[in-house]
């Protein structure tokens, strides 16, 4: 049984300012909309309606919180850059995401999910370098990858760890897919360090 597998939900948030505890280790998942973030959630849990998937990307505009242990949370951040939502929405929003990942005490990993055929998209970059100059590790991962062939994937997560470089910090990049769990013990093994679950494993994924 994995360890996530655990994962219930606790609280939800309109808003990170309406996030009271900031104690213990803190993993915040963020992404456009239709980057397969739920799915993504569901299937590292294990549980098929967790995270909840909308055939309308965006929808959920809410902060939702999920306990693993009394000090231990997974974050599920609002969908961005897809939903029909007023400008000045959508620009308030970024402003908070920036304060969530600089004055977050207790966020110790910030998983950035990209569908691997679009990377890098405006809003993705910005998230990766607020959290690199807060000093938050970030794991890029690479959604959807069974849409690509083997040769395809390998060219595109090759093409995201060089960009990657350019961040200038501590950033992984790794491919993921939802639909057949490729990459599932890679993408689990960065979150076992993140909450100090294992000293030191070696991550690597194709």
């Amino acid at each position: 049984m994995s360890y996530y597998s655990k994962a219930k939900f606790f609280t939800s948030a309109p808003d990170i300012k309406h996030l009271k505890d900031d104690s213990g280790i803190e993993v915040a998942f963020a992404g456009r909309s239709n980057a397969g973030k739920s799915s993504a959630l569901n299937t590292l849990t294990r549980q098929k309606n967790l995270a909840r998937t909308s055939k309308t990307p965006g929808r959920t505009q809410l902060i939702n919180v999920f306990e693993l242990e009394a000090d231990k949370r997974l974050v599920d951040l609002p969908g961005y850059g897809y939903a029909k939502v007023p400008l000045a929405m959508k620009q308030k929003w970024q402003r908070s995401l920036g304060e969530y990942l600089q004055q977050r005490k207790s966020l110790k990993g910030l998983v950035v999910l990209m569908d691997i055929r679009h990377p890098y998209k405006d809003i993705d970059q910005d998230l990766i370098h607020w959290a690199v100059d807060a000093g938050i590790p970030v794991l890029a991962l690479l959604t959807k990858a069974d849409k690509l062939k083997s040769g395809k994937r390998k060219a595109q997560l090759l093409m995201a760890r060089e960009a990657a470089l350019a961040f200038c910090g501590d950033v992984t990049v790794q491919t993921f897919s939802a639909l057949n769990k490729h990459g599932l013990p890679e993408f689990e093994a960065v979150l076992n360090q993140w909450f100090g679950l294992i000293k030191d494993e070696e991550v690597s994924a194709d």
